[in-house]
């Protein structure tokens, strides 16, 4: 009798270690099957979190973690290792513990798990991975209807449809536009590129109805897994964060930008495991800068906590989406960057632009250009040890479209104009150099200058100067660019046509050119 409650005793002490950690191997799965087979052999010194703690495996590949009832465990990828993926080409590197599933939604969560496996086991298979390599980044995809979704499909992924040489893509999240019913038809759009591809939550892909921040991202994790996660290819280190505060922790009204102390400690445990000399990328959603002054869209301590944890990486780049426009912000020491190199930090261009509006293109989709004047498009980083350098691609456009050029068609001989030249450099920053000549001239800089662009100007106030209604739906009122220069138009020389060539040198060194012509005539 005393050895039958000493054995029920340690039985239910198992019970309880079961409910409050788990355990599992990170193994080698030769034959992609997702179980540990004998001949497969557990793999060291990989991470593995559960959102917080981060440990590393054994010399054997096993790992033990805390957890709770809710929770994500998530196998952090090493380089030169791969992760399956599923039939839509989303890696599988989590399992979702939540035994009694989400609480009842608008949107449906995560069914019920059961009970935790004995063994939560993460199978890779090792692959060959240069240290030379480029991913493909889209910013807010933000379908409304399924018509957008087709107009994602069609203007965006088709042209990238069946890619070559790129090892996974991200989006910068609003996947969708509050439907998130929308998720399933935006994954058959995004599977069709035909490579691995991650995700991250956006403020438009919430539960909206959860009361604490912790249950807005339910449907999300449905179908995406854990909104913090991380892993690593080559010399660089992704860190995927949800930077959306759903409700506002100030007034439990709308959303705010910033970190919660679980995801700061996930990201401090995760950085003890990478080295020094690797490139941190982190990507989220809401920029971290806030250009200007009156803008508070981002909480302020988070971000200084952010530098905190990266003080001792020198190399560093952060990205982000969500403003419909594209930006270049650096971080420097008077704005609490606490290294001598500032932070680069990227807000990129959208793949639905202004929301799917503007006039349509001869397919019927719409062109929506961004309110700075940037066409939609994706970015194209390329990585090279712990270097990188980007290159924006305009949807529909060759590669080399890089800059819109807005001039006058015609000025008067020899009479002075307030006319300009004016070039929208999408990828640049104030930072930049921008040079132009005439008729292969002298060449001259022209002014950084902060206003709206005036090609964009001309595409808005089309709708209202038009007399008969034009199909797809007006854009955006315009914005201050970023990325705009300014030259002046000489009208002192020959009637006739005159050539005017642009050249803008980037961060990175690159030089990209335009051409535009303008005339000279006589005032009758």
């Amino acid at each position: 009798m005393k050895k039958t409650f000493i054995y029920s005793a340690l039985l239910f002490c198992g019970v309880l270690t079961a409910q409050t950690s788990v355990k599992g191997i990170v193994f080698e799965d030769l034959n992609q099957n997702g179980k540990k087979e004998k001949k497969e052999k557990g793999i060291a010194n990989v991470a593995v979190t559960n959102g917080r703690e981060v440990v590393l495996t054994d010399k054997k590949g096993n790992y033990e973690l805390p957890l709770q009832s809710d929770a994500i465990i998530a196998v952090i990828k090493p380089s030169g290792y791969k992760i399956q993926v599923n039939k839509d080409n989303l890696p599988q590197f989590f399992y979702n513990h939540k035994p009694a599933g989400s609480p009842k939604g608008k949107f449906e969560g995560v069914a019920p798990t059961g009970k935790l496996p004995e063994s939560v086991d993460f199978g890779l298979l090792s692959q060959k991975e240069t240290n030379d390599f480029t991913a493909l980044i889209f910013g807010d995809p933000q379908p409304y209807t399924l018509e957008e979704v087709d107009f994602f499909a069609r203007g965006i992924v088709a042209e990238v449809e069946g890619i070559k040489n790129i090892p996974f893509g991200l989006s910068m999240g609003d996947l969708v536009g509050n439907d998130l019913s929308l998720f399933n038809p935006y994954i058959q759009a995004i599977k069709k590129i035909g490579i691995p591809w991650y995700n991250l939550l956006g403020n438009h892909d919430l539960n909206f109805d959860a009361k604490e921040d912790k249950l807005a991202d339910e449907t999300y994790e449905a179908h995406f897994g854990p909104a913090n996660y991380a892993f690593n290819y080559g010399k660089v280190h992704f860190i995927v964060l949800d930077d959306v505060l759903y409700p506002d922790p100030r007034d439990h009204d709308g959303y705010w930008g910033g970190f919660t102390e679980e995801q700061m400690q996930f990201i401090a445990n995760d950085l003890k495991t990478v080295p020094k000399e690797n490139l941190i990328v982190l990507a989220f959603h809401i920029p971290i800068s806030e250009p200007d002054g009156k803008d508070d869209s981002f909480r302020d301590e988070d971000r200084q906590k952010l530098f905190e944890l990266l003080k001792d990486f020198p190399n560093t780049l952060s990205l982000s989406a969500h403003t419909h426009m594209q930006r270049q912000d650096f971080f420097e020491k008077k704005d609490g960057w606490l290294q001598e190199t500032p932070h680069h930090h990227y807000n990129i261009g959208t793949t639905s632009g202004d929301w799917y509006s503007g006039k349509l293109d001869e397919k019927g989709i719409p062109i929506s250009v961004m309110r700075d004047g940037t066409p939609k498009g994706y970015a194209f980083i390329h990585f090279n040890g712990n270097k990188y350098t980007v290159d924006y691609k305009v949807a529909g456009k060759p590669e080399d479209y890089q800059m819109k050029v807005f001039a006058p068609k015609v000025v008067a001989k020899a009479k002075r104009t307030k006319s300009g030249v004016f070039a929208n450099f999408f990828m640049g920053s104030k930072k930049d150099k921008v040079v132009y000549r005439v008729d292969q001239g002298e060449w001259k800089e022209m002014e950084y200058v902060e206003v709206q662009d005036p090609s964009y100007v001309e595409l808005v106030y089309e709708w209202e100067l038009s007399e008969v209604l034009m199909p797809g739906k007006r854009s955006s009122d315009p914005e201050k660019s970023t990325h705009v220069w300014r030259g002046n138009i000489p009208s002192d020389l020959a009637i006739g046509e005159h050539a005017i060539e642009i050249k803008a040198t980037d961060m990175f060194g690159k030089t990209h050119t335009a051409n535009t012509t303008y005339r000279i005539d006589k005032v009758k």
